[in-house]
């Protein structure tokens, strides 16, 4: 077994481990602090939450990305600090780690917002190679080491007003390099935490006095991965419950439901349907995400 199959095999296992592809949400729009430090307090509460996504039920060793985060607003100083613990487990490799953000928001006349945002990451990665030996036989190529602990940081910006915000941000800017292979690799052929840029954007339509309609984009960017759009839209009613439809390009469509509970509480549901041609197994090739998030009073 060559090393371009080894590298090949963990390419297909998961984007995570050959271009470090950082986890992505189907409610990204509910969970911004997966992508831009900057909105760390943005709303001025404190803000518990926990999701899990699991993909590709049907097949053994789909991904599953398990996450716990937080975030709360210093009043006086105008900053927001928040951060996330996560585990994304795909196959044989698994990724878990924290990030930690700090954003400081500055008032401006007209009643929004400019933030600016600064993120610390620290992961853990990790191959189990009893597994990939079960499947590929013993090779040279498995001496490396089965486990990398890696930190790299980021940074964002982002200008939120009463309807509509817009925001910007990139990640991992160090792109440390992960050595599981033993041999000497070509830099096309490492495994690197590639820098991941982020565009983001939302606004928000008061359709009536119990209706608001929400359309919302993110754009995801990094080097040897085609470029990532997702949009959509949720409708919200009297704060009470909403639902929304979102695409994720060349990839699936996202439905989505959710309540809120005495306007703190949030609880939501995310369905995805794929229409690459992993969708042509019997059964498996959709995803779902869940998401439970407590809001503070002020």
């Amino acid at each position: 077994m060559n090393r371009l199959l080894f590298i090949l095999l963990l390419s297909l296992a998961t984007p995570s481990l050959y271009a470090q592809q950082l986890m992505n949400s189907s409610l990204y729009d509910l969970q911004g602090n997966l992508h831009n430090p900057a909105v760390a307090g943005l709303h001025q509460q404190t803000v518990l939450g926990a999701s899990y996504r699991s993909m590709w039920s049907g097949i053994e060793g789909s991904p599953v990305t398990a996450l716990v985060y937080g975030s709360t607003y210093l009043q006086k100083a105008n900053i927001g600090i928040g951060g996330y613990l996560y585990s994304d487990v795909t196959g044989p490799t698994s990724r878990r780690g924290l990030q930690t953000s700090y954003a400081y928001h500055i008032p401006l006349q007209s009643g929004a917002q400019f933030s600016v945002g600064l993120e610390a990451r620290f992961q853990q990665f990790a191959i189990d190679k009893a597994m990939l030996i079960e499947s590929l036989g013993s090779d040279p190529v498995m001496g490396g080491a089965a486990t990398r602990f890696k930190g790299d940081a980021g940074l964002g910006v982002a200008y939120t007003s009463a309807k509509w915000q817009l925001g910007a941000s990139v990640s991992q800017l160090i792109q440390s390099k992960l050595d599981f292979y033993t041999g000497n690799l070509m830099r096309n052929e490492e495994a690197r935490l590639y820098r991941h840029f982020y565009l983001h954007g939302s606004y928000q339509w008061q359709a009536d006095a119990n209706t608001r309609i929400i359309p919302n984009f993110l754009l995801i960017y990094l080097p040897n991965a085609p470029t990532e759009v997702q949009a959509g839209v949720r409708v919200e009613h009297r704060e009470l419950f909403w639902w929304g439809l979102s695409a994720r390009a060349r990839q699936s469509w996202m439905l989505s439901a959710g309540v809120r509970l005495q306007k703190k509480m949030n609880i939501g549901y995310s369905f995805d349907i794929y229409s690459t041609p992993l969708s042509v197994f019997d059964k498996g090739p959709n995803a779902h995400e869940i998401l439970i998030r407590y809001q503070f009073s002020k």
